[in-house]
């Protein structure tokens, strides 16, 4: 198990933004500008075209104004501006006044630059023609999609493509990044834009899972060509009150390519509550137009792990690495402290004994002190492939013993007019947790898996339905010997889970204010009842073959509403769960052998943000060794804030640990 103290939520920075509108390429359409003057549309030129019925007294000089022309008298000024906006190919200027003295264009008062669809606005703008320098003054907003920045100052030269931007502060939205872009806005993007202009809002919703949105502040943002830096930028995923949680990037250095955002930093700090900070390397990233997540992780982990590296153990991520356009590489060494200091192992067989044989205790030589994880990710046409390897020991002699490999291959695809996961895999030596039986050993295999998950609610009942079939071919540990046995296996699996409202109060709304301190959505109080319906078949290739048919049903009861200091809130269920099987696995890691287990949850507000989390598996087969004890469990001690939740956790049937870590999205 380990200690990640990390952070696996999107985050990207969005000083590049600006290259999407002011940058070398588009240089040549402020040059087709200045070439006409007429080009330069204040809003009183607008206003004489709509009024004056007779256009022919109104001078034409290019095919651009007669094409506005022939546009104004086909559609109103609003469904006209849309257009231009959505197809313009120059700078469009408008402002209450305009004029030019030596090549030099003045403008001022609600100064509005369009492109493509993208909207600069400022107090004032000047360009110089001869100099092609650009520079604009006084509350700067710059709008792309659902990406907004404010600016105080912006400077730059379409020449030696430098340039600076002062006091920028934004919002960004990375799902939607890499799209805002390259594509144009809409008349409706435009009608929104008021509303927008406020970064921190009075009332929030959570975005359960992920991280889309950001708030970010830079004193100044420099340009040269396609690179921008900035000494300091501080992230936070805080909308409401900016400072619950901050992440304070240092050397910011953002690489704008084609169809890749790329960018590196130096030491970093996450900070909570204005108070504590923690460093934490990034390192260089990228973000690509294929819609590949932007991850921010700890570089360092501190975990624990006996049965593989004996105790504890520290490890350093490298920079992912570009095997090609399509895969990255990302290796982890890992330094095994507990096992240096103790000088021995425990987790190897004797050499030459088989891989189920019981673990000895073995000398350590200096090559067991250390470990390496690594991962590849990547794309195959419309397929994903990720490969896990993991290395528990440098010395080659005990290779065998010490490698586990895992690898995938998997895409969405349309079966029976709904969306399926489709999926290959292989793997060499997988363990497995089998309840009462423990610890059990896969020493290979590979297979395929089609399955889907639905979630929906009717009449306020929430249904989550799951349904699996997999083929797979397996050699792993015997039932009941430490043999290794290869079998072929099929397997069909059906569940459905139901919350059924006994007594619940929902909340009025789902939107959270100031007010809510600690939690990131309203708590739905009162008591639920929960239940769940599984049937699973099993069949091998030497005849054998196994299946149950479970049930469960138990009440969850929520008290509190979490907002006051002291025990506002409790959670508590019991979930009893009753199996009817029949048949026998060939291998130990899937045998049906609980047949009666009550799964308890019981989580409850101490102090403030700190909170007590507990769950167990109790074992309650009478004909079972285990009979009366926990086969599952985990207690965790957390600080949990509206945007961040920190946590120490403790699972005693494995006797494994570790630190948690979450930043929480909202809307």
């Amino acid at each position: 198990m380990t200690l990640n103290i990390g952070i696996s939520k999107k985050l990207i920075f969005p000083f590049f933004l600006f290259i999407n509108f002011i940058q070398p390429a588009k240089s040549s359409y402020l040059d087709k500008l200045n070439e006409k003057d007429n080009h330069l549309f204040s809003k009183e030129d607008f206003s004489k075209i709509l009024n004056n019925k007779k256009l022919s007294n109104l001078s034409i000089n290019n095919n651009f104004e007669k094409n506005i022309l022939e546009k104004f008298k086909e559609k109103n000024s609003n469904l006209l501006l849309a257009d231009l906006i959505e197809k313009q190919e120059e700078i469009i200027i408008q402002s209450d006044k305009q004029s030019e003295i030596n090549n030099v264009i003045y403008a001022e008062g609600n100064v509005s630059v369009q492109y493509k669809g993208k909207l600069l606005k400022a107090e004032s703008l000047i360009y110089d023609k001869s100099k092609k320098t650009i520079s604009a003054k006084g509350q700067i907003e710059l709008f792309l999609g659902d990406q907004i920045f404010k600016i105080s100052q912006l400077e730059y030269s379409f020449i030696s493509q430098k340039g600076y931007l002062l006091d920028v502060k934004g919002s960004i939205n990375t799902n939607t990044l890499m799209d805002d872009l390259s594509s144009n806005f809409s008349l409706s993007d435009f009608n929104k834009i008021e509303s927008l202009l406020e970064l921190n809002k009075k009332e929030v919703v959570n975005t359960p899972g992920r991280v889309d949105n950001w708030i970010f502040f830079t004193d100044k943002m420099t340009i040269d060509g396609n690179k921008w830096n900035s000494k300091k930028a501080v992230f936070t995923n805080d909308l409401l009150e900016l400072q619950q949680v901050k992440l304070a990037i240092n050397s910011l250095e953002v690489l704008s390519k084609p169809d890749k955002l790329r960018f590196k930093s130096s030491l970093n700090y996450l900070i909570f509550e204005e108070k504590v900070s923690i460093p934490f390397w990034l390192g260089d990233r990228s973000l690509t137009k294929s819609g590949e997540s932007f991850s921010l992780d700890n570089r360092w982990n501190l975990g624990y792990e006996n049965l593989d590296k004996d105790g504890y153990f520290i490890g350093r991520k490298f920079n992912s690495i570009d095997i090609s356009d399509d895969f990255i590489l990302d290796l982890e060494p890992q330094f095994l402290l507990q096992r240096s200091l103790k000088g021995y192992t425990k987790s190897f067989v004797k050499k030459n004994e088989s891989i189920t044989s019981e673990k000895i205790k073995r000398n350590a030589n200096f090559e067991d002190y250390f470990a390496l994880n690594s991962k590849i990710k990547g794309r195959i046409n419309n397929w994903d492939l990720e490969i896990d390897k993991n290395l528990n020991s440098l010395d080659f002699d005990k290779f065998s013993d010490a490698f586990r490999f895992k690898t995938q291959l998997s895409k969405e695809i349309n079966f029976l007019d709904s969306k399926w996961d489709k999926s290959f895999y292989g793997i060499y030596r997988e363990r497995v947790w089998n309840g009462s039986l423990g610890e059990a050993e896969i020493y290979s295999g590979y297979g395929s898996k089609l399955q889907k998950e639905n979630t929906w609610i009717v009449d306020g009942i929430e249904k989550t339905e799951f349904l699996s079939l997999g083929l797979s071919n397996i050699t792993a540990e015997a039932l009941n010997t430490k043999n290794l046995v290869t079998n072929l296996k099929g397997n069909l699996f059906y569940s459905l889970d139901q919350k059924f409202p006994i007594t619940i109060e929902d909340p009025e709304k789902k939107s959270i204010d100031i007010s809510y301190k600690y939690i990131t959505e309203p708590i739905t109080k009162g008591l639920s009842l929960n239940t769940r319906l599984e049937a699973s078949y099993s069949f091998y290739e030497n005849g054998a073959h196994q299946e149950y048919v479970g049930i469960g049903i138990g009440p969850e009861l929520i008290l509190g509403n979490f907002k006051n200091k002291t025990f506002d809130y409790t959670r508590i269920s019991l979930f009893p769960f009753y199996k009817l099987d029949s048949g026998e696995s060939v291998f130990k890691f899937d045998q049906n052998y609980e047949n009666f287990t009550l799964n308890i949850y019981f989580d409850q507000q101490l102090y403030g943000p700190i909170i007590l989390k507990s769950f167990g598996t109790l074992n309650l087969t009478s004909d079972s060794d285990d009979y009366g004890e926990l086969i599952d469990s985990k207690i965790s001690l957390n600080w949990k804030k509206r945007s961040y939740e920190f946590g120490i956790f403790y699972q005693p049937h494995n006797q494994a640990g570790g630190i948690s870590f979450s930043l929480f999205g909202f809307k």
